[in-house]
């Protein structure tokens, strides 16, 4: 922590603005730690002071005192489990209808609700960057810029296949379908992210009138963007925004995390080869399963956590789901 301190105070620290700008996110987060753990350090002490006065009346209060204490300092215990190399950061949210027709256009419009509410909940900010509705209800993909702290720590558990057992609405006959939807979840990266850089000859970029729903939803310039990487052959969409340059901004950020976590992946699959545990990740291999008939339950493949409370699940109440798989994968 000094040492960076004596680095933001010489005079070329920030001739290089893009390290200047990254080192002062590094100072600015250990500050904020270092200030927490000092007034955790003293509600401490304050405490401790209470209980030698062996006062009884104080017996209630001071009891309440240690269980607030107590569960400051066991979330203090999990964040310190969320020390990756983007963990703190904000997060881009992907989720895209699966095979199933209308059912799962369906079931991709309720995770988004839940993503969504879990989000509104935490006090994080959350902004719709694209979004394909469906033919009938639903829809086919959206793309959720998701900003507060931790959100991409927390988030990374969501990652993969979701799985919906229930009786359709769609379906005359009510008979029982089952549905899935692809969540992925993506570090938000800065533009001026040295690790990730991108040639604009490698793009090719493409102007569209957005879709809407019709009459004054239309819009009547060409604003969307369709950004394409020619090297990788990624196409990143965006059209919810007025402003043609705002859309553009928006697909390049979510470009960059394709990008990062193309990079990433390609860097975990070499660890694993290298261990004898690589294993192909395929559509199909569903994370979680959330059953609403015959009976109600959301299970965790990968942490075999299930909650009969189907409907706490869905209405955002993610975060023991979270907690048990980020804990088994510290």
């Amino acid at each position: 922590m000094s040492e960076l301190e004596k680095e933001i105070e010489a005079p070329n620290f920030w001739n290089d603005s893009s390290a200047a700008q990254k080192t002062m996110k590094v100072v600015s987060n250990l500050r904020e730690q270092v200030e927490s753990w000092h007034k955790f350090q003293s509600h401490l002490r304050d405490l401790i002071e209470l209980t030698r006065l062996n006062d009884e009346s104080l017996g209630d209060e001071l009891q309440a005192e240690v269980a607030a204490l107590e569960k400051d300092l066991d979330k203090r215990s999990f964040n310190a489990m969320l020390s990756g190399p983007y963990d703190d950061d904000d997060a881009l949210l992907a989720i895209h209808a699966g095979a199933g027709g209308t059912d799962s256009q369906d079931w991709a419009a309720m995770l988004e609700r839940m993503y969504l509410r879990w989000a509104d909940a935490r006090g994080f900010r959350t902004e719709i960057l694209d979004r394909t509705d469906g033919e009938e209800a639903g829809l086919k993909s959206v793309t959720i810029a998701i900003d507060g702290k931790y959100a991409f720590g927390y988030l990374r558990s969501e990652k993969g296949v979701h799985r919906l057992v229930r009786l359709s609405p769609f379906d005359a006959a009510h008979r029982r379908h089952t549905s899935f939807a692809l969540v992925e979840i993506l570090p938000q990266v800065a533009m001026d992210d040295a690790d990730i850089e991108i040639n604009p000859n490698d793009l090719k970029i493409d102007v569209f009138r957005s879709s809407g729903a019709g009459g004054q939803n239309v819009q009547k310039n060409a604003t969307a963007i369709r950004l394409t990487h020619i090297p990788t052959g990624i196409v990143v969409t965006c059209q919810n925004e007025r402003s043609q340059l705002q859309n553009r901004e928006n697909a390049l950020r979510v470009l960059r995390a394709r990008l990062l976590e193309i990079k990433r992946a390609e860097k975990d699959q070499e660890i694993a080869v290298l261990r004898g545990e690589y294993t192909k990740a395929e559509w199909g291999s569903q994370i979680r399963s959330y059953v609403l008939h015959p009976y109600q339950m959301v299970k965790d493949h990968r942490t075999e956590y299930e909650t009969g409370n189907t409907q706490a699940v869905l209405d955002g109440g993610l975060d023991a789901l979270m907690e048990a798989y980020l804990r088994q994968n510290a």
